[in-house]
């Protein structure tokens, strides 16, 4: 029985180290991404913005770029982020171009907390 204790004791072993080895943990912050884009986005669809929800912020919606034409994406809810401001996305004159700036949640300089 003592054989069998140690191979499960060795195996137990051998699955934690290989799991310590493997585990990545997850990032602590986004990374700034942009597209840049020859063309000039076009003017935002008309949406109804719904009433305000508590606990809710609403994103608009806005023109994103895939492949090699413009989609439109609808405006959501995200679940608010205290001591956070979410900036939508925007597109920003580049030279001759337009550079896509994604969506991101910035920390609230005037955030300090519930007290």
């Amino acid at each position: 029985m003592t054989t069998l204790t140690a191979r499960i004791a060795l195996m137990a072993a051998l699955g934690l180290g290989v799991g310590a080895v493997a585990y990545t943990p997850p990032a602590a912050a986004q990374g700034y991404v942009s597209v840049t884009v020859g063309t000039r986005p076009p003017p935002p669809r008309f949406e109804r913005v719904p009433p305000p929800r508590y606990g809710y912020i609403w994103a608009p919606g806005y023109w994103n770029w895939v492949g090699s034409r413009y989609v439109w994406v609808g405006g959501r809810w995200y679940g608010a982020r205290p001591g956070y401001i979410y900036r939508p996305p925007v597109y920003r004159p580049y030279g001759h171009a337009w550079r896509y700036e994604r969506e991101r949640w910035d920390r609230d300089p005037h955030w300090h907390g519930r007290r």
